[in-house]
């Protein structure tokens, strides 16, 4: 159901970006957009992670500069059976985390340095496990893909705007400015959507991964307590990336929830909370098989 409704935001995304190149330049500039739309979405196949870590100044660590770290996300990346990404660390106080990678087998997951200081390690454990659980989903890729298509409607939409639409199209000039407002709103309406949608699922498969939804639970409390007052420059620089943290990076610039990167954090702890009994069992017979122990001097931070 969530891949059908993820499918459907991103054909109204291109549809959206199609109509405004029709806007501009009719039927031709209908097939130029989809053309650059195809352009700019191969080009960010292949390289998004680069890009996105590059922007958030992350560094690669490994076992020697980061040991604990690097254990704990490959230990949690062999339970899930899946291949064991590249480990960034972020240098900012604030609290968060986020995986990218065109899919599984080319990933990346980052963490601050600020989350390795202020969470415990079995928070840290359902973070990673939740951004390894978005890899599996190849949510990285959707997400980045989205981000940029919503960037390229904004600036085609200015520049309808500065440079007129098709004057003998119906509606006219004010019909054309009404489209050039208001696409861009949708667009990112769209972007949210997708967005919204793929948390929920991370958080129940990264549970999943890591055994404990509490973990997840009590870490997404403390990490939103933290970004509400803790500066990511980083992320207030790009904000069109903030959707692919854990939890929302951005608080210099408030938006209205209607327009906000992720669902309510009440809701998804609530929803994790659910899991305990409904999933007792078997996250009993997984938390046996526990994560390796990380020294109490976090050698890391």
């Amino acid at each position: 159901m969530g891949y059908v409704k993820t499918a459907m935001l991103m054909a109204a995304m291109t549809a959206l970006f199609m109509g405004i190149g029709a806007l501009i330049g009719g039927s031709s500039g209908a097939v130029i957009a989809l053309v650059l739309a195809g352009a700019m979405n191969l080009f960010t196949y292949w390289n998004s992670d680069k890009a996105v870590l590059r922007m958030n100044g992350a560094r690669a660590v490994d076992d020697r500069t980061a040991p604990d770290f690097v254990r704990l996300v490959h230990d949690l990346a062999d339970r899930a059976g899946m291949p064991r990404p590249k480990v960034y660390l972020i240098d900012t106080d604030q609290p968060n985390a986020f995986a990218t990678g065109r899919n599984p087998q080319n990933a990346a997951v980052a963490a601050t340095t600020g989350l390795l200081r202020r969470l415990t390690r079995e928070e840290i454990a359902g973070v990673m496990a939740h951004e390894l659980a978005h890899i599996q989903n190849r949510d990285t890729l959707t997400m980045t893909i989205t981000a940029t298509m919503a960037g390229a409607i904004s600036m085609l939409a200015n520049f309808a705007f500065f440079f007129g639409g098709n004057r003998e199209r119906e509606g006219g000039v004010l019909g054309g400015l009404v489209v050039m407002i208001f696409a861009p709103m949708a667009a990112a309406l769209v972007q949210m959507a997708i967005s919204r949608s793929r948390e929920y699922e991370a958080d129940r498969l990264g549970a999943a991964i890591c055994g404990q939804p509490l973990w997840l639970a009590a870490a997404l409390a403390k990490i939103d307590a933290f970004a509400k007052g803790i500066d990511n420059p980083a992320a207030e620089a790009n904000p069109a990336m903030a959707h692919m943290f854990i939890i929302n990076p951005l608080h210099a610039h408030a938006r209205d929830a209607l327009f906000s990167t992720h669902p309510a954090t009440a809701n998804r702890i609530a929803a994790l909370q659910a899991m305990v009994g409904s999933a007792a069992p078997q996250t009993a017979r997984m938390a046996r098989s526990s994560i390796p122990r990380v020294s109490r001097k976090r050698p890391w931070s």
